[in-house]
């Protein structure tokens, strides 16, 4: 292995800056108006990190003449420090934003890096370690990349990172490219710290991937670059740069003026080289090992376009094997894009619910360690290797799609279909840009606290209390998430007739609370039934067994491969000791 450990020495090194980062690898995704099965645009994104859980709602409000919007650290950007407030499960600890950001006394208040003019007006969003969604119908999907220089935050000279810029253009924003323009001026002017990053901004008409990183520890501003996705395209991404070459005469992109002049500066591009490969240019290819991030692009855009039988092997961290974009096979909605995040390489030869690794139950977690974690606090194990990272993975605190629909009134057509936890154990519930608040199961919760009130909390303690006898256990959570699902998306068009109908009727306060209340009950009936679920698989697979009325105690012994195996068939079957 004495070949291969430089490979992973600046991944390590990247690992140790973004220890306890809340989002170090998260997976999002594109489908874009003419690709979906009702002409939406999907805008999708899973929070893989164990940090902040919560999904607030941050009002709308008007703002004096003068006043000035303060810009805050995030932990996600290079993982918590405490020179700048809160704790590292909690955001904010701030007044005015909303009232969950503001924690209790025993929490060190959030300390600003600087400080913006302030608009007349600011919109209404769904906020989390990113902004989501706004009231009209302006949304956002994330992840981290590996960009060759990772500013540290500095007061007054480094102060955006992409977090407080998706909230600041979720608070200013209606349109995709907008909020993109929008966001590279406050890059190009206040500065930009910590990790690279993609986020993907969508409208109700089009959608663009926005990449971004600093250039320069010491330096001021930074460099970024925007891609439309066509109309009729799937897009992925997976904590690397998806953008590469730069042409200046492109219509669908849009970049940073200094773009060109700080690669040649730096010494990492020449014109004669041909385009500029923002990709191969600005980042350093994939956090912690081969295939980290690619094989989750190979197996999103393999799922949505089998057709196009992309390998899933390839030459290299900069290969150009996989499209930007693709059209795919079958038109998408929020179930198919669901079906990705949920997805452990099942039936292919990376399939993790398979092997040794899966356990005798076919558990496809595996735990990270060392230069691998997010959560790292002491270096891993001397053995050197690595598990495939799949698209759901253990620590995602939670998941969307957003879904985005020019036909209807914005605070109709805009819908977070959100759900708490990991992918593959969620229930995806329903919310309108429009409602009046989320409901407060939503809006509480943090990693240390057990609170039956936390909706993170109840599909937390679910996802880890699966892992006991998983490929059973799972398949009766799967049932019931299919039963609510099912409802919510076949009871969605009866919802929003009556919604549009008040609309029309010029009573949009009445509207507005309907579907307020409708989001309510909808998330208290799955916070109620997923913990009475809890409690029917606690009884239904105590000690191991299975116990129904038909009999208590039926066994549920181990497969065959697995009993061989862990050496099961050596004994003790006689009173002799082995080789004797």
């Amino acid at each position: 292995m004495a070949g291969v450990r430089p490979v992973f020495l600046s991944a390590a090194v990247c690992a140790v800056l973004l220890a306890a980062g809340g989002a170090l690898a998260c997976t999002t995704t594109i489908v874009g108006k003419d690709a979906s099965a009702d002409g939406s645009v999907l805008v999708s994104h899973s929070e893989d990190g164990l940090g902040d859980p919560r999904l607030v709602y941050v009002p709308a409000r008007d703002h004096e003449p003068g006043s000035m919007r303060k810009v805050y650290y995030s932990e996600s950007a290079k993982g918590y420090e405490k020179r700048f407030g809160a704790d590292p499960a909690i955001r904010l600890n701030i007044e005015g934003r909303s009232p969950y950001y503001k924690a209790g006394e025993d929490v060190p208040p959030s300390r600003p890096l600087g400080e913006i003019p302030q608009v007349e007006h600011t919109y209404a969003y769904f906020d989390g370690n990113y902004g989501v969604m706004n009231e009209h119908q302006l949304v956002m999907g994330e992840c981290t990349d590996k960009a060759k220089v990772h500013p540290e935050p500095e007061p007054g000279k480094r102060i955006f990172y992409s977090a407080e810029l998706s909230r600041v253009a979720l608070e200013r924003c209606k349109k995709a490219r907008e909020a993109v323009l929008l966001m590279g001026r406050l890059i190009e002017k206040y500065g930009y710290y910590g990790t690279g990053e993609t986020l993907l901004v969508g409208d109700p008409d089009e959608a663009w991937v926005m990449e971004m990183c600093g250039y320069d520890m010491d330096g001021t501003g930074g460099v970024w670059v925007a891609r439309r996705v066509p109309d009729g395209h799937f897009f992925a991404a997976a904590n690397q740069f998806r953008i590469r070459d730069i042409e200046k005469d492109d219509p669908d992109l849009l970049y940073s003026e200094n773009i060109f002049d700080i690669a040649r500066e730096k010494g990492w591009w020449k014109p004669e080289d041909g385009p500029l490969d923002w990709a191969r240019v600005f980042g350093d290819g994939e956090f912690h090992h081969p295939y980290y991030s690619l094989r989750r692009v190979w197996r999103a855009m393999s799922l949505a376009a089998p057709s196009l039988d992309l390998p899933a092997w390839v030459e290299g961290p900069f290969t150009r094997t996989y499209p930007f974009s693709i059209e795919p096979d079958e038109k998408m909605d929020v179930a198919d894009v669901m079906r990705i995040h949920r997805d452990n390489y099942e039936g292919t030869e990376f399939d993790l619910t398979k092997g040794v690794a899966a356990g005798p139950f076919g558990n496809p977690n595996r735990f990270e360690g060392g230069e691998e974690s997010a959560m790292a606090t002491e270096e891993g194990p001397d053995v050197q290797g690595a598990f495939e990272r799949p698209l759901n993975i253990y620590r995602c605190v939670y998941s969307y799609v957003c879904q985005a629909r020019s036909w209807l009134p914005d605070a109709i057509g805009g819908m977070a279909w959100f759900g708490a936890d990991r992918p593959a154990t969620t229930v995806v519930m329903p919310f309108h840009a429009g409602i009046n608040d989320l409901p407060e199961s939503l809006q509480k919760g943090h990693p240390l606290t057990f609170d039956r009130e936390s909706m993170w909390t109840t599909f937390n303690y679910m996802a880890n209390f699966v892992m006991l006898k998983y490929d059973r256990m799972v398949r009766d959570l799967t049932e019931k998430r299919k039963e609510f699902e099912t409802g919510f998306f076949g009871g969605q068009e009866p919802v929003e007739d009556k919604a549009l109908a008040l609309w029309k009727d010029g009573k949009r306060a009445q509207a507005k609370k309907f579907l307020t209340e409708y989001a309510g009950k909808n998330a208290e009936k799955v916070r109620t039934a997923w913990w009475k679920l809890n409690e029917d698989l606690y009884v239904k697979y105590n000690d191991g067994y299975l116990n129904t009325p038909r009999g208590l105690a039926q066994p549920l012994f181990y497969p065959d491969w697995w009993l061989k195996k862990a050496g099961y068939t050596d004994g003790p079957l006689t009173y002799t000791k082995p080789g004797e």
